[in-house]
């Protein structure tokens, strides 16, 4: 396990956990986490893990920016920050890293997720929430516009007007409510959450880690590419497939009529 002042990390059986760990600040993330999160996904790459859950320390996920840590001085002052380069250098580079890690990102949420919390846990490949979870695009009430991919991943899922409204409303959204519009894979009951959670990392760290990655790139080309662009980029993933050990493990498993046992290679 490795700890600091912002995050909690535990490898184990190649499910690698990230827990944001400012439960004081409802785990609202200031500049020293936002980096810690980028460096601990992008080192994530290369070590063994082979599905990371992240999730947020004592009652919430993540309850947005730190506006006290993150953008000093009083309210008067705020206009002189430079947010785009803030936004640049820091919440910007944690999504790609994200979005280009080539193993499943699970977002466990048991509670709040809103303002840019709410677009960590988008930008995962996965979400199980909670029954006591909720989500909003809040940035509104002080008279923001999402960041963090917001209004890239919201509209995907939920359609141009309902991301509209969810934005300019800063409405709440409940667990049931989020699962009902495609927000979230799944949502259980609080106190099956972490079996749920546990079960799921089980199963994507013993499947075929070769696959997985060209499945998340292939859908983060898809969103932008055309039906013509998405074919050949399937057909020249499928290679990377088919030359993996994974591929060969799991024809021979099915031939032989067992379960496959996947390294990930």
């Amino acid at each position: 396990m490795s700890e600091t002042s912002s995050l909690i990390i535990t490898l184990d059986n190649g499910i690698k956990r990230i827990t944001i760990n400012r439960p004081e600040r409802r785990n609202a993330v200031d500049h020293i986490t936002i980096r810690a999160l980028r460096e601990a996904f992008i080192t994530s790459a290369d070590d063994d893990s082979r599905v990371i859950v992240l999730t947020g320390a004592g009652d919430a996920f993540c309850s947005g920016a730190d506006l006290q840590t993150s953008i000093s001085g009083a309210a008067g002052s705020f206009t002189e920050t430079d947010v785009t380069k803030v936004l640049r250098e820091g919440v910007n580079p944690l999504i790609l890293a994200m979005r280009a890690l080539p193993k499943p990102i699970i977002a466990r949420v048991h509670g709040h997720a809103v303002g840019v919390g709410a677009n960590f846990a988008l930008a995962c490949d996965l979400i199980v929430a909670s029954d006591k979870a909720l989500f909003s695009q809040i940035f509104a009430k002080i008279g923001l516009m999402p960041d963090g991919g917001g209004t890239y991943f919201l509209p995907r899922l939920v359609g141009y007007h309902k991301a509209f409204e969810l934005m300019a409303t800063a409405e709440l959204v409940s667990a049931e409510s989020a699962l009902a519009l495609g927000m979230v894979s799944r949502v259980v009951a609080a106190s099956d959450l972490d079996r749920e959670v546990d079960a799921l990392a089980s199963r994507l760290a013993a499947g075929p880690g070769v696959a997985y990655a060209q499945m998340k790139a292939g859908l983060n080309h898809a969103l932008s590419a055309d039906l013509a662009g998405a074919l050949d980029f399937e057909a020249v993933h499928q290679g990377v497939c088919f030359r993996s050990a994974d591929f060969v493990e799991g024809v021979t498993a099915f031939l032989e009529k067992r379960k496959a046992a996947f390294t990930g290679k």
